[in-house]
């Protein structure tokens, strides 16, 4: 849910420190708070701290496309 400020802006939860965001065209780091929430944020992402779970193939297991490993 979202509150509105006194000029009708969306308020948001930043997602980098959770304080009160002004979600407008008037905030130029939207959804982020600040700048230095923005560049947290960004250097979470460069330091590849934000990934997708994934299951690495075994190390002797064949690469390449799965349909066509029969086809040797």
């Amino acid at each position: 849910m979202t509150d509105a400020n006194s000029i009708g802006e969306r308020i948001v939860r930043c997602p980098a420190c959770g304080q009160d965001s002004v979600y407008a065209a008037s905030n130029p780091y939207r959804p982020f708070c600040s700048a230095r929430c923005k560049g947290i944020d960004l250097g979470a992402w460069a330091s590849e701290e934000f990934r997708m779970p994934a299951e690495a193939p075994p190390d002797d297991g064949p690469f390449g496309d799965p349909k066509r490993q029969g086809d040797s």
